[in-house]
């Protein structure tokens, strides 16, 4: 089945949408629009131990999402992920279609866009290139595009640098439940944890106002860390409102995903996010799934439950838990 490219239609001259990518009224951004005076909690990572868990603690509580600074990762790293993201973006079509991935037959990695089978679905504005990162031992790099020629280096050291970045992360969300710090990383499949990566490219829409990049939803992961190019678009749920998310160069987003939701029995809250597009300018996201191995069995953790907190979740494999979603949509 022929998929037709986001980027392809975007560049192709076209001046209205297709009626596939019209949003409900409701979800149409000029009538859900973004709540004036919030700011998302940005954590600098050089802080006081202590402060760095208690400040971890309670954004991952009340918004389920914060940015992260003096996190490690080099600059000159981050922009050459970029610059090979973009490159491979800037391929001939044919090329990135040799790579064109499956979901119907359960191929997943490589390059993919959503389709619809019928006008009352709707889709997203975007196009993305979907790969497994980590553990090595399940990497199939013919998923990975050959070129641009350093992408597999550059996204291999990437790999490397996240996963470090993801330890540290979950050895304090697991301190700010009052938890030895290995407690959600081995809850999580320990040195088996997988790392996904997802380039997603918005291009310009010529009614942005009608469409999303990417629909309201939570995260099936434990947590996404996420860099993005300078063009605004990301926006998180918080207290009945959509909150922009700004460019902060160099920070790291992070998104609670479910995972960790089930696993704190609620303390920490999986985050409702969405992605607007822009008329004139290319959004794009590197955006980085932490998630358990299928058969990992995740449920709320025994140390955090008792007569005045019962288990709020059931327990089960993630390969189950692929199978539901929280509804977690505004009315």
């Amino acid at each position: 089945m022929e998929v037709e490219r986001v980027q392809v239609l975007a560049f192709g001259g076209m001046k209205e949408l297709p009626a596939q990518f019209i949003r409900p009224d409701h979800e149409q951004p000029e009538n859900s629009k973004a709540v004036e005076g919030m700011t998302v909690p940005v954590i600098s990572l050089s802080q006081p131990h202590d402060m760095v868990v208690k400040e971890i603690f309670k954004a991952s509580s009340d918004w389920g999402f914060f940015l992260i600074t003096d996190h490690g990762i080099s600059p000159t790293l981050i922009q050459r992920l970029k610059r090979v993201g973009q490159e491979l973006y800037e391929l001939p079509q044919e090329e990135k279609e040799a790579y064109a991935n499956d979901p119907s037959n359960g191929k997943f990695e490589g390059y993919g866009t959503k389709i619809t089978k019928n006008l009352d679905q709707k889709v997203e504005w975007v196009d993305y290139y979907f790969h497994l990162m980590a553990p090595p031992f399940k990497v199939n790099h013919d998923f990975w595009p050959k070129n641009p020629p350093a992408y597999r280096e550059i996204t291999e050291e990437y790999s490397k640098e996240i996963l470090r970045v993801t330890d540290k992360l979950l050895k304090l969300a697991s301190e700010g439940l009052g938890l030895e710090g290995k407690v959600l990383r081995s809850s999580l499949g320990g040195e088996e944890i997988e790392l996904e990566m997802k380039i997603n490219m918005y291009s310009p829409c010529p009614q942005p106002h009608l469409a999303l990049g990417v629909e309201p939803h939570t995260d099936m992961s434990a947590l996404t860390i996420l860099v993005p190019n300078d063009v605004p678009g990301l926006q998180v749920w918080k207290d009945d409102n959509w909150v922009a998310v700004n460019y902060l160069q160099n920070a790291l987003f992070v998104h609670v995903g479910d995972q960790l939701e089930v696993l704190s029995n609620g303390k920490y809250k999986s985050v409702l996010h969405r992605s607007l597009v822009n008329k004139e300018r290319t959004r794009m996201s590197w955006a980085v799934f932490c998630v358990p191995p299928h058969e990992a069995v995740i449920g709320p953790l025994p140390q955090l439950l008792d007569d005045q907190n019962p288990a709020r979740y059931s327990t089960k494999t993630y390969a189950e838990y692929r199978h539901r979603k929280f509804n977690k949509l505004p009315q």
